[in-house]
């Protein structure tokens, strides 16, 4: 009979969640209470709250075992998660957010599978309470272009909720990407890995730290794309096989025309010309973009992230 007491590592990353912190404590604690062969701490990496979520933290860090990771600026989600990563001690980590829409009570279900001998467990929404139909037609359609464009099957409705086993991890850290996706590493890092289906429930209190529109998605979208493949690169090359096929078309339309003595279209044509063309330099010349900031990204050397103070429990 395996006695074994194993770890687990609770990592979030948050900012200015005073309202959802202490709830989502007492959730994790009636939940691991339950769990028998497994103790846990719970890793909240602060990025730059202005709010009272330290101070609250700081209170239940009496009573849980709790870690707090202060971030000396806003750093974004990955990188705070990849803080969070770096300074766990678990067998297995799980990463979820800090909002209440992913239920600790799953956590159970996710260390089941984990002894079944998965290394990672990806969490799946079957359904996503709270959110409208326009933003989850945008989702279902990022999702469908990063698989497409990118050389990585990212299962859809997989957001960032999942436990990763200590040897993946290992693996994941092991990457030297300055801007990584995290999502798209848990997958890419391959191992044995398996899902759990889950209902998302709305948002706890406050208000949603990433708009539909905002820079954290589009950021999200771009890494998902970029970080994986270069087909968007390829891009140019198909626009531009497209472009001399319709330039070839409008010239043998402009001959016809003037062999057969009819007037050519004046300035609508050019117009039109100018503009589609145009938009395809603009649009490959983006694409070129995106790679080459990520490229100067990676050859600064920077860190990824600047920690102020690590405050541990006892």
């Amino acid at each position: 009979m395996n006695t074994k007491i194993n770890l687990l590592s609770i990592v979030f990353s948050f900012r200015n969640e005073e309202g959802n912190i202490k709830p989502l404590v007492n959730r994790i604690s009636t939940t691991m209470n339950d769990i028998k062969n497994w103790k846990y701490e719970i890793i909240f990496v602060n990025d730059d709250s202005t709010d009272k979520s330290e101070e609250i933290l700081l209170e239940l860090q009496k009573t849980y075992p709790i870690k707090i990771i202060n971030m000396s600026r806003n750093f974004g989600i990955d990188p705070c998660v990849l803080a969070g990563f770096r300074n766990c001690s678990g067998d297995a980590i799980i990463y979820l957010h800090s909002d209440q829409q992913d239920p600790p009570e799953l956590i159970p279900d996710l260390l089941k599978k984990f002894e079944e001998g998965n290394e990672i467990v990806h969490t799946v929404r079957t359904k996503r309470k709270g959110e409208g139909k326009f933003r989850m037609f945008l989702t279902k359609i990022a999702y469908w272009l990063i698989n497409s464009l990118s050389d990585i099957n990212l299962p859809e409705q997989a957001g960032d909720y999942k436990l990763i086993s200590k040897k993946a991890l290992n693996e994941i850290l092991r990457q030297k990407e300055f801007r990584p996706y995290v999502r798209g590493l848990s997958v890419w890092v391959g191992f044995k890995q398996d899902f759990v289906f889950y209902e998302r429930e709305a948002r706890g209190e406050g208000e949603s730290k990433m708009p539909l529109l905002s820079a954290g998605p589009i950021t999200d979208f771009i890494n998902g794309v970029t970080s994986y493949s270069l087909k968007p690169l390829y891009l140019g090359i198909i626009f531009g096989f497209l472009s001399i096929i319709i330039s070839l078309l409008l010239i043998i339309y402009a001959l016809f025309l003037k062999f057969n003595n009819l007037a050519i279209p004046g300035s609508t044509s050019i117009i039109i010309s100018i503009s589609f063309f145009s938009g395809i330099l603009l649009f490959t010349l983006g694409v070129m973009g995106i790679y080459l900031a990520r490229i100067f990204e990676q050859t600064k050397g920077r860190d990824q992230y600047v920690i102020k103070e690590i405050k541990d429990y006892k």
